[in-house]
């Protein structure tokens, strides 16, 4: 290698000073993540909200061993008054002596999110209610309501308000009467709607609108079902997702890397194609969620349809030291408009701030190395950051962030 060679490669490695400060101070828009937990975890029970496994750890190893356990270590123990890389066993002592209330306002307040969009329909009996994790953030958060559940909720009211009653033509029609009742008044309260679509059926479900009787039939069915209610009619979903469509919502898709109720096959959003040829010019907007690993085919969709959007959101966390690689994919071929910032953080607040830290830190490698090797202005880099940190999603969900104060 040449000395100028050489030269070139540490230029490339070294971030722009400048560069670096402005994304580091730059405030969030994370457009979709969850509640947290407001009680003591053992490490047994942290382990389990740091895997998208629902399983626990094969004897002998521990979830620590990961992309995701090394980047907690690494980063998140500072903020606990620990040196970097501090075991897991300190590690969980360190956040049980400070206790879940500091824990949690510790990491938020680091992360530097200045909006929150809140999925309210996963695992709710775990985690903050929406009230509590929007007094908890300062007023921050707007909510997403999850179709799907909301299917469920309206299924089980039915059934406690007349058990044991037989499934005929009336009681399917008083069901879809009281869905679109309750989807109408969610719906209008909040900011946008979450399909889990690719968990309960794939992607690669008929895009088209379904007919009256069809849906009648799988409602039929669907309030039929013995013990917990679990939506996976196909046509019963896509009635949920053409009643957003309709009303013009941003409708947000999980794509890709999930837990193990999930098919990764059927995650690809090509399969989405043909739905998203049909509702240009709907007013709907759709947003895809995590990606990976097809987040470049998020990006293309994202290229060619002008109502698509996405993130790389859960990825950054479980690729911890690699993330920086996907998140400068994610700028390869989608415009940089279409680009959104989320977390998925989900029960640890930490989750929240090492998505922050990791995003920051992907997104000026890959912005440094575009300012050095390819010449972009510095005001063009800190431009594109700005955009995809908060501009973007605050465009697409019409909700304009609060400048950040302390939490508390």
């Amino acid at each position: 290698m040449s000395t100028d060679q050489a030269a070139d490669n540490n230029t490339f490695s070294r971030p722009s000073e400048d560069l670096e400060q402005h994304i580091n101070g730059l405030p969030l828009f994370d457009h979709h993540c969850h509640g947290v937990v407001d009680f003591e975890l053992d490490r047994t029970n942290f382990e389990a909200l740091i895997s998208e496994s629902s399983s626990p750890p094969t004897p002998g190893t521990t979830r620590f061993d990961s992309q995701i356990g090394f980047s907690i270590r690494a980063q998140c123990s500072p903020l606990l008054g620990l040196p970097p890389f501090s075991s897991p066993d300190e590690y969980i002592e360190a956040r049980k002596a400070a206790g879940s209330e500091a824990v949690n306002r510790k990491f938020l307040e680091a992360s530097k999110i200045s909006a929150y969009g809140v999925d309210t329909g996963h695992a709710g009996d775990m985690i903050t209610s929406f009230q509590d994790f929007n007094v908890l953030t300062d007023n921050r958060c707007i909510e997403i309501v999850r179709l799907e559940r909301t299917a469920e909720e309206v299924a089980e009211r039915l059934r406690t308000q007349s058990p044991g009653q037989t499934i005929d033509h009336e009681v399917v029609d008083y069901y879809i009467n009281q869905l679109d009742e309750t989807l109408e008044s969610r719906i209008n309260d909040s900011f946008g709607v979450k399909s889990i679509a690719a968990y309960r059926i794939g992607l690669d479900f008929d895009p088209s609108r379904p007919r009256v009787e069809d849906v009648k039939n799988a409602t039929h069915r669907f309030l039929e079902t013995e013990g917990q209610f679990r939506l996976s009619e196909p046509d019963l979903i896509r009635y949920l997702l053409w009643f957003a469509i309709d009303r013009q919502k941003v409708i947000q898709f999980h794509i890709g890397y999930g837990d193990d109720d999930v098919d990764l096959l059927r995650c690809n959003p090509l399969h989405l194609t043909t739905l998203l040829r049909q509702t240009i010019g709907s007013g709907a907007q759709f947003t895809l969620l995590h990606c990976y690993p097809f987040h470049r085919e998020a990006g293309y969709l994202a290229d060619v349809f002008p109502h698509v959007y996405f993130d790389v959101g859960l990825a950054i966390n479980y690729t911890g030291a690699r993330s920086a690689a996907i998140i400068a994919e994610s700028l390869e071929t989608a415009p940089f408009g279409k680009i959104l910032f989320s977390t998925d953080a989900f029960g640890l607040p930490e989750l929240y701030y090492l998505g922050t830290a990791l995003f920051r830190e992907g997104l000026t490698r890959a912005l440094s190395q575009f300012h050095v090797h390819s010449g972009w202005p510095l005001e063009e880099c800190t431009r594109v950051a700005d955009l995809i940190a908060t501009h973007n999603a605050a465009r697409v969900y019409s909700f304009e962030p609060k400048p950040l104060l302390p939490i508390g």
